[in-house]
């Protein structure tokens, strides 16, 4: 990788990779009249230095911005219609996100609602709701600020409910991006523990998205390289942090949601309540649960561990050392090791298990995931 240049990808959205590619923001918009963003982003991103530096950079070259950062960190329905307010009430013409995983879901589900003003949920995915996705979409583009989720990338949104906490799926092919700028200088002011947890869901999307039984080499392919990216470069971009590692990170992580298009598992499945219920930020959630819910997927997939070792270069090539080299990397950048660090109870399983049950990602796991699973895998976690 030349740390120098900035690379295209068309895959199969347009790719702006490489330091320094969000400068090239402002003529963009500039080209297609885009003078008036709305741009959503989160609370801490909104007060950070390069954020700032962007809105002067687009100001001094007369675009209007408007800025909506009224977000929680596990983005809920409510988080959607303030933004759309703001949009309908400022008069935007496009809407950018700017930041990690939850300004991008809203900024995409924001970018839904202007044109469809039914109940947001009536969109769901797993309720076929991608069929009343029918109208037109403002301008859309995302500049990712953290190594994990790979929304900026993405066809979907996930979006709790306010009052049952439980998560849903908005999707539509019409809510990819039409450009990305993916700008590895924007990740070097993370600090250490974001870097940390948001590089392990990053992984656990392409250990997850690798062991789902569905044949689709390409996606396969992808998973595998992101699977050795990550292992040259999170240590590193975590503890002694250069461009080059944080490049590797940014680029594994878009690569992560690419690779999960073949679905996910139940590591995410058991992260997900401990976001919609606990409010805990959901690379953690993934970052801890991934050796117990990777030891739980082990029978039945030892080829496919045999081949996810290879990629760590692990001596032994097995499912049980995978699982080790999750606990000792995890330990090396500064993850807790079990659930009860992260301020889970006993008296939480209940209510973690009934709620990971009913999530999405499971029934793509490569075993079936019972509620007593569930139960067993969050007492072992904490």
């Amino acid at each position: 990788m030349d740390l120098n240049k900035i690379y295209q990808y068309n895959f199969p959205t347009i790719i702006r990779f490489g330091a320094g590619s969000s400068r090239e923001l402002g003529p963009y918009l500039l080209k297609y009249g885009l003078n008036r963003p709305l741009i959503v982003t989160d609370p801490m991103v909104s007060q950070l230095d390069f954020f700032k530096k962007i809105l002067r950079d687009l100001t001094d070259q007369n675009i209007g911005v408007e800025v909506f950062h009224g977000i929680h960190k596990n983005p809920v329905k409510s988080d959607v219609y303030k933004g759309t307010e703001v949009y309908d009430q400022s008069k935007r013409n496009a809407v950018i996100g700017i930041g990690g995983g939850a300004a991008l879901d809203v900024a995409r589900a924001v970018t839904l609602r202007i044109n469809h003003r039914e109940d947001l949920f009536l969109y769901d995915d797993l309720k076929g709701g991608d069929v009343f996705v029918t109208g037109e979409m403002p301008h859309f583009i995302t500049i990712p600020t953290t190594a994990g989720t790979g929304s900026e990338v993405g066809r979907s949104a996930i979006i709790s409910d306010d009052v049952t906490h439980q998560k849903k799926i908005l999707f539509s092919p019409k809510l990819m991006a039409k450009i990305i700028f993916a700008d590895p200088l924007l990740t070097m002011e993370l600090p250490s523990f974001i870097t940390a947890a948001t590089g392990m869901d990053a992984l656990t999307h392409h250990m997850e998205a690798f062991l789902v039984n569905m044949f689709h080499p390409m996606c396969d392919g992808i998973a595998l390289q992101g699977i050795a990216l990550i292992h040259q470069s999170l240590e590193k971009a975590v503890n002694h942090p250069d461009l080059e590692s944080r490049s590797r990170m940014l680029i594994a992580s878009l690569m992560g949601a690419v690779a999960f298009q073949k679905g996910l598992g139940v590591v995410h499945s058991l992260a997900h309540p401990l976001s919609s219920l606990l409010d805990t930020h959901h690379g953690l959630a993934n970052a801890v649960n991934i050796p117990y819910g990777m030891e739980f997927n082990i029978t039945g997939s030892e080829h496919k561990f045999r081949q996810i070792a290879n990629e760590l270069q692990l001596e032994k090539e097995s499912g049980e050392e995978v699982v080790r080299y999750l606990f000792e990397l995890n330990e090396k950048i500064n993850i807790p090791r079990n659930l009860a660090d992260i301020g889970v109870k006993s008296e939480h399983i209940e209510a973690l298990s009934a709620l990971a049950l009913t999530d999405f990602a499971h029934p793509n796991n490569p075993k079936p995931v019972t509620l007593e699973n569930f139960k067993q895998l969050y007492m072992k976690a904490l």
